[in-house]
C-alpha cells in the first residue's frame, strides 16, 4: 500500500461560499435518498452516507433535520441526478454531476461556462469512458493499521487503499472500491465501528492529462465556475 494517486486539485472558491456550497449539495443528496429510501438512516444506508457527509463538513444537526423532515413532505421538491461531460482547455476531461429541478435551465448554464471558459459542453459518452466510477472513503488515520484493514475489508469489496491529504493538508486515508460494491464496504466499516470523514461515489480518471502551472490555472477557473453553478454537485477531471 502507498500514497493513492490523485489527480491535481481545482483552486476552489472562498471557504464560506464552499461551505454554503456543500450545505447545499447535502441537502439535495438528503432530499433523493429520503424520497428513495425513506427517512430513517437505519433502514436506508444512502440517507446515513448523507448524513456522515454533512458531519464532515460541519453541517448543524438541526438543519439535516430539517432537511431530511422537508424531503419527506408531500410538496418537497424533486431532483433528477444528471451526469454532464465536457473538455476544459488543453484536452482535460470534464465530468458534471448536477441535481437539478429543471433541466432545460442546468444545460443552458453549463454550456454557457463551460463556452466562456474555453472549453465544450459534449455528449453523453464524450469524455466518461476515461473515469472509472468508484466508491471512496476517506478516514482519520489514528489508530488504523493499514495492512490490518486491508486484510479485514477486502472481503467487503475493498480495492484500493492508500494515504493522502486533506483540504487542509492534513493525513488522511482513502479507501476505494467497485462502485456495485459501496453499500457493502460501507457495511464492512460499520461493523467495525469506523466512521469515515466521508463517503462518496467519484470519477476516477483512467487516463490523466499532463498541463503545465498556467494551463492548470485557466483550467482551474472553468472547474471553479462550474462548481460554483447552484444546480452542479460535483466536478471530475483529468488533469494531472
Amino acid at each position: 500500500m502507498g500514497r493513492i494517486f490523485e489527480v491535481r486539485k481545482a483552486t476552489m472558491f472562498a471557504r464560506w461560499d464552499r461551505m454554503a456550497k456543500q450545505f447545499t449539495r447535502i441537502g439535495k443528496e438528503i432530499a433523493i435518498a429520503v424520497k428513495a429510501g425513506g427517512g430513517d438512516p437505519a433502514t436506508n444506508p444512502a440517507l446515513r452516507r448523507c448524513m456522515q457527509n454533512a458531519k464532515s463538513v460541519n453541517m448543524p444537526k438541526d438543519r439535516v433535520e430539517a432537511a431530511i423532515k422537508r424531503a419527506m413532505g408531500k410538496d418537497s421538491e424533486s431532483y433528477d441526478e444528471i451526469l454532464y461531460e465536457g473538455y476544459a482547455p488543453h484536452g482535460v476531461a470534464i465530468l458534471v454531476e448536477a441535481a437539478t429541478n429543471n433541466n432545460t435551465r442546468t444545460v443552458a448554464n453549463l454550456r454557457s461556462h463551460f463556452t466562456k471558459g474555453g472549453g465544450a459542453l459534449g455528449n453523453s459518452g464524450s469524455v466518461s469512458f476515461q473515469f472509472k466510477k468508484m466508491g471512496v472513503f476517506r478516514l482519520h488515520p489514528e489508530g488504523i493499521n493499514m495492512d490490518d484493514i486491508e486484510l479485514e475489508l477486502i472481503d467487503f469489496g475493498l480495492e484500493e487503499l492508500g494515504e493522502s491529504t486533506g483540504e487542509n493538508d492534513e493525513p488522511v486515508l482513502v479507501l476505494r472500491c467497485a462502485f456495485n460494491d459501496f453499500g457493502k464496504l460501507q457495511k464492512g466499516l460499520e461493523d467495525k465501528g469506523i466512521t469515515p470523514i466521508s463517503a462518496e461515489n467519484e470519477w476516477i480518471p483512467t487516463v490523466t492529462v499532463p498541463v503545465t502551472d498556467a494551463q492548470a490555472e485557466e483550467v482551474s477557473k472553468l472547474i471553479e465556475k462550474l462548481e460554483q453553478d447552484d444546480d452542479v454537485s460535483k466536478v471530475f477531471h483529468n488533469m494531472a
